[in-house]
C-alpha cells in the first residue's frame, strides 16, 4: 500500500516538475528573442551614431562587438531549440559561448583604449597574450569536443 502511493506520489512529482521546466524554457527562450531584438536594436544605434560622428572605424569595432553577442545569443537560442526538440543539451555550446566571449574581448578592448572610454587605458600585452591563449585553448577544446561528438553519432 505505502509503495503504491510512494510510486503515485513520485510519478506526479516528476510531472509537476516537467511541466515547472517547461515552463522555465517558455520564459528563458522569450527572454533570448528579447534580448536578440534589443542587441539588433542596440548594434542599429551604434552604426548610426558612428556614421553621425565620422568615426567608421572606432564605429565599426565596436558595433561589430555588439554583434558577437548576437551571435552568442544565437548560439543559445539554438541550443534552446535542440533541447526543446530532444531533451538534449550538448557541452559544446558553453564552449562556442566561451569562444564568442573571448573573441569580442580582443576586438573590444583595443577599441575601447583608443577610444578613452576604459578606466585601464593601455594595452597589457601580457593580458592580450592570455586572451590569445585562451582563444587557442577553448579553440582545442572546441575541437575535441567536436570530434568526439562525430565518432560517437
Amino acid at each position: 500500500m505505502f509503495q503504491e502511493w510512494q510510486d503515485n506520489f513520485e510519478q506526479k512529482l516528476v510531472s509537476t516538475l516537467k511541466g515547472f521546466n517547461g515552463l522555465l524554457h517558455i520564459l528563458l527562450a522569450i527572454a533570448l528573442v528579447v534580448a536578440s531584438v534589443l542587441i539588433v536594436w542596440q548594434f542599429s544605434l551604434e552604426v548610426v551614431d558612428s556614421l553621425r560622428l565620422g568615426q567608421l572605424a572606432r564605429g565599426f569595432l565596436h558595433a561589430l562587438g555588439t554583434l558577437f553577442i548576437v551571435w552568442t545569443l544565437s548560439s543559445l537560442i539554438s541550443a534552446e531549440i535542440e533541447y526543446v526538440a530532444t531533451s538534449r543539451f550538448h557541452l559544446r555550446v558553453f564552449i562556442e559561448v566561451a569562444m564568442i566571449t573571448l573573441l569580442r574581448q580582443l576586438i573590444v578592448e583595443p577599441v575601447q583604449v583608443v577610444a578613452g572610454t576604459d578606466a585601464n587605458s593601455e594595452i597589457s600585452l601580457w593580458h592580450y597574450g592570455m586572451l590569445l591563449g585562451a582563444i587557442l585553448v577553448v579553440g582545442v577544446v572546441h575541437r575535441l569536443v567536436g570530434d568526439f561528438r562525430g565518432r560517437s553519432s
